[in-house]
C-alpha cells in the first residue's frame, strides 16, 4: 500500500507497477498531485502555490517527460522580491542590490556584509545563517520580514538547517564571484534561468502519472482517509481505511507512507511509546492559504512570482499563472494571480472566511500597488494544512526519536515532504519514492538520504557546465523482479 498520492506516493506506485507489483494508492482527497496539483475554477487553472520542474537527477527527468511529451515545455524563469516599493531580481545579484538600495543602504549593506567576512557569527539559528551569507543588513531588507511571515516566528527561532538545506551554497561572495566570471567569460555561470513546466498547470503532470499507474495495474482510492496502522512485532500488518461508502481493513506486505509523519504515528495501534507521541505533538506545521484572483486584464507583470517582502502586506508571495503557461487562462484578455496566507490553527487567517480573505487579497494588491484591485472579478479561496514542516529549534532531536522508533519496521517506508518531516521540492520527493520501492526490492539504498548532502538544487557549480538535464548519474539499475507486494 502506497498513503498519499502526491509527487512522491505517485512516484512510488510507478516505480511498483514498472515492477509488476500490485499496489493500492490511497488519497485522501478528492484530487492526485497533493500540494503540486492543479485546481480548475471557470477555465482558470490554479496550482497551489508556484511549482516548477527542474531536477539534477537524471531518472526523475526522465520521468517527467515521458510522462508529458510535448505538454512539457521550457519556461524562461523570472522572479523578484519586492520590497519598500522596490523590485530585487531573486536570487539576489549584487549590481542589482546595490542599484536598488540607493548609496546610503548600499554603503550599510557593504559594511555589514565585511563585517560578516572578518568577523563571522556562530551559526545557531536561520537568522544568523543568512547573516552570515549576506550579511546583517540584507537579511533584514531582504529575508527577515517574509520568514516572519511564512514560518510565524523570527528568523532566531529557526533552525539553520531549513537555510542549509534550500538555499545551500548561495552567498553574496558567490554573487560578487560570478559577476566577475561573467565579465571575464562573456556569459554567466551561475544560477538556473530557466525550467519545464506542464502545459495545464503542475496538477496535469501527477494527473497523468496517475493515469500511468492505473493503465498498468495499479488500485488509486481517492477520498479515502487512513485510520489505524496495525503492527505487530516489527511488521506493519494491517491500515484501516474511510473510504466515501464503507470503512475496510487492509493487509499490507510493505507500507509507503507520504502522510505527516506526525499523523502516521498517532494512527499506529498498538499505541507509540510516550517518548514518542510527546516528540509527534513536538513538531509542528505551517499552513498554506492560496486567494487566487480572477482578473478582468492580464497582470502587466513579467515574473512567474513575486516574494513580497513588505512589512505593509499580510501576503508572503504573488504567482502568475499566465507566465508559467499562457493555457492556465482561458482568455488571453483576462489574467489571474495568486497570493500567498501562511498561517497556523485559530490564528486570523486560519478562521477567516473565504469571502474576508478575498477582501484581504484585494487589500493587499492596493497596498503594494502591483495591480488595481478593481480588476478583480471573483476570488477562490483554496486551503492546504499542514503544508509546510517549520525546522524550529530542537525539531532535529523530536524527528530522531520518532525515525529511531519507525526504524523498527521493517517493511514501513517514509516518504515525501509529509512523510519525512523535510522541506523537500518535487523532485526530491519523487525521488524518495523510487528509492523506497528499491529498497523494498532488497537494494541498499534510503530514501532518507534524499537532499540530505546534495548541493542546492538550483545552483550550477561556478566554471563548470551542467550536463542536460542536471548531471548526476543514473542509477543503478533496477533489481530482477522478485514476489514482494506493495500492497
Amino acid at each position: 500500500m502506497v498513503i498519499g498520492a502526491g509527487p512522491a506516493g505517485l512516484a512510488a506506485a510507478y516505480a511498483a507497477v514498472q515492477h509488476r507489483l500490485p499496489c493500492l494508492l490511497v488519497e485522501k482527497s478528492r484530487q492526485v498531485g497533493g500540494l503540486s496539483r492543479t485546481v480548475a475554477h471557470q477555465g482558470f487553472r490554479f496550482d497551489i502555490g508556484p511549482h516548477r520542474f527542474f531536477t539534477k537527477n537524471q531518472q526523475v527527468q526522465q520521468l517527467w517527460e515521458k510522462t508529458l511529451g510535448e505538454e512539457f515545455f521550457t519556461v524562461p524563469r523570472f522572479t523578484r522580491i519586492y520590497s519598500q516599493g522596490r523590485f530585487y531580481l531573486y536570487p539576489l545579484k549584487l549590481g542589482n542590490v546595490l542599484a536598488g538600495l540607493g548609496p546610503r543602504d548600499s554603503a550599510g549593506a557593504v559594511v555589514s556584509y565585511l563585517k560578516q567576512r572578518a568577523w563571522p557569527v556562530s551559526v545557531h539559528s536561520y537568522a544568523d545563517w543568512i547573516t552570515r551569507q549576506f550579511g546583517r543588513k540584507l537579511y533584514e531588507i531582504f529575508f527577515r520580514d517574509y520568514t516572519a511571515k511564512v514560518w510565524g516566528v523570527p528568523g532566531e527561532y529557526l533552525s539553520p538547517d531549513w537555510a542549509a538545506q534550500r538555499i545551500r551554497n548561495l552567498s553574496l561572495w558567490r554573487a560578487i564571484m560570478g559577476a566577475l566570471a561573467s565579465r571575464e567569460n562573456g556569459k554567466v555561470a551561475s544560477l538556473v534561468e530557466q525550467f519545464r513546466y506542464p502545459r495545464h498547470g503542475a496538477g496535469q503532470m501527477y494527473a497523468a502519472l496517475a493515469e500511468k499507474v492505473k493503465q498498468h495495474g495499479a488500485e488509486i482510492a481517492l477520498h479515502t482517509a487512513v485510520g489505524q496502522v496495525r503492527h505487530s512485532l516489527n511488521r506493519i500488518t494491517s491500515v484501516s481505511l474511510w473510504g466515501p461508502r464503507d470503512r475496510q481493513e487492509v493487509p499490507v506486505s510493505n507500507l509507503v507512507a507520504s502522510m505527516p509523519i506526525t499523523d502516521l504515528v498517532r494512527r499506529m495501534e498498538p499505541k507509540p511509546p510516550d517518548q514518542v507521541l510527546r516528540a509527534a505533538r513536538s513538531l509542528r506545521y505551517r499552513s498554506l492559504v492560496t486567494v487566487n484572483l480572477l482578473l478582468r486584464r492580464p497582470a502587466a507583470l513579467p515574473d512567474q512570482w513575486i516574494y513580497l517582502q513588505s512589512p505593509d502586506v499580510q501576503a508572503g508571495r504573488l504567482h502568475i499563472s499566465r507566465n508559467f503557461s499562457p493555457a492556465m487562462v482561458p482568455d488571453p484578455r483576462l489574467g489571474a494571480v495568486a497570493l500567498e496566507y501562511f498561517c497556523s490553527p485559530g490564528d486570523y487567517v486560519d478562521q477567516a472566511a473565504d469571502s474576508t480573505l478575498v477582501e484581504l487579497a484585494k487589500a493587499d494588491l492596493d497596498r503594494i500597488g502591483l495591480m488595481p484591485s478593481t480588476d478583480v472579478l471573483e476570488g477562490l479561496v483554496l486551503r492546504v494544512e499542514k503544508a509546510y514542516p517549520i525546522y524550529h529549534w530542537g525539531y532535529d532531536k523530536h524527528l530522531a526519536v520518532i525515525r529511531d522508533w519507525l526504524a523498527g519496521f521493517v517493511n514501513l517506508h517514509c516518504i515525501g515532504r509529509f512523510g519525512q518531516f523535510r522541506y523537500n521540492n518535487m523532485d526530491h520527493a519523487m525521488l524518495t519514492g523510487l528509492l523506497a520501492v528499491r529498497r523494498l526490492l532488497g537494494e541498499e539504498v534510503d530514501p532518507w538520504a534524499v537532499n540530505a548532502e546534495a548541493e542546492y538544487h538550483e545552483e550550477l557549480p561556478l566554471g563548470r557546465a551542467a550536463a542536460p538535464w542536471g548531471g548526476l548519474p543514473v542509477p543503478a539499475a533496477r533489481p530482477e523482479e522478485r514476489p514482494c507486494a506493495v500492497t
